[in-house]
């Protein structure tokens, strides 16, 4: 069988597809809601790290964004982009690139901890915003949220700072992750904002009076509580993936990535295929499977349309750096055949656009991202 795609001439070695218009619809649900909701929507570009995907966020109006690094930022402001917020803690190595683009943009930083506060204080040459993560229960980085001095000490220190304006509090709430079910999911975005309200009160005692900014899919995909939140920073949604798919915040039918690889042997008596992508397309995330296996994709077979939904009892059971293992089924086994692309729904799909770099549009365009 021998594509005759639009994109299919591009094909010849693993290649990441990108469904434009399901980018735009997700990107359309996720303004509504902010405008819903009265929400400043400062969506975070790591997912796509794309100055192309980029572009179609601003015909919704969208102008301000969220990065992940220095380096992300710089990348961004050369598109065209002013009003960016580094939502990870502040490396104070990167000082002498942060006061260059704090001179050219209105950048926001991320601070947890006195000594960053400290050198910003004493380096920077430019005004930029600060905010302070909190940790409302994930553990990844962030002041514990119950930390209400040692929290108000910090924002003080700040405020005293030359060229650091406090903007407010930044949580993302990776709990939601960890939930198996959308109400599990609301549960625990209502336990952390009720956390972050009741640090607000505190520190309007104080006479601190602080913007609050969350920033996670499954929460801002399926929640409807956003009380005193005024900011939300989601990123995935543009693109989705599996790991979303599973928790019920997304169909497959919006999941807006698959990655085309080559088929290179079919062993038909272990219902098994090999392709060209490994951990070094897919990474090594992954999800459970119902007999305790592993999943690292799902199988799509591509068509016209771009592709369709997922294969039944059909995965990608084994990923080493080049070579991805499928398991599939004997109604499924003669739709595979060496030289043949087939589509991969990614476990997670900021890290394989990561690794692939270059996107290929269902139009045969190409993409490029920040890496390439």
């Amino acid at each position: 069988m021998i594509l005759k795609f639009k994109f299919s001439m591009h094909l010849k070695r693993p290649t990441l597809l990108i469904d434009k218009q399901k980018c735009l619809a997700n990107i359309r649900l996720f303004v509504v809601k902010a405008v819903k909701y009265n929400l400043r929507f400062r969506p975070h570009f790591k997912t796509h790290q794309s100055a192309e995907v980029g572009s179609w966020f601003r015909e919704f109006g969208i102008d301000k964004i969220t990065v992940s690094s220095v380096m992300m930022a710089e990348y961004f402001a050369k598109n065209g982009w002013n009003d960016i917020t580094i939502a990870f803690p502040v490396n104070i190595a990167e000082t002498d690139e942060i006061n260059i683009l704090a001179k050219q943009i209105k950048l926001n930083l991320l601070v947890e901890n006195v000594e960053a506060v400290g050198s910003l204080s004493r380096t920077l040459k430019n005004p930029v915003g600060v905010y302070v993560k909190i940790d409302t229960g994930y553990h990844r980085s962030g002041i514990e949220v119950e930390k209400y001095d040692a929290i108000a000490d910090l924002i003080n220190i700040i405020r005293r700072a030359e060229n650091l304006n406090f903007k407010g509090l930044l949580a993302h709430n990776g709990l939601t992750y960890l939930q198996s079910t959308p109400d599990a999911i609301c549960k625990v975005h209502d336990e952390s904002l009720t956390k972050l309200k009741r640090l607000k009160d505190s520190l309007k005692k104080a006479g601190i009076n602080p913007e609050i900014s969350i920033g996670d899919t499954p929460a801002v995909s399926l929640c409807r509580n956003f009380e005193d939140v005024d900011e939300i920073r989601p990123g995935n949604f543009v693109f989705y993936d599996l790991m979303q798919q599973e928790l019920g915040v997304c169909r497959y039918d919006q999941i807006a990535v698959a990655l085309a690889c080559p088929i290179v042997a079919v062993h038909v008596e272990r219902l098994e295929v090999v392709i060209w992508g490994g951990a070094a397309h897919l990474s090594k995330e992954a999800l459970n499977d119902e007999g305790g296996g592993k999943v690292f994709g799902k199988v799509v077979l591509l068509d016209k349309f771009g592709w369709t939904l997922p294969l039944d009892g059909t995965f990608v059971k084994s990923v080493s750096q080049e070579h991805g293992i499928i398991k599939t089924t004997p109604e499924h086994i003669d739709k595979f055949s060496p030289g043949v692309f087939i589509g991969i729904l990614p476990v997670h799909s900021c890290l394989t656009t990561i690794m692939i770099k270059e996107i290929l549009t269902l139009n045969g365009e190409v993409i490029h991202t920040m890496n390439c």
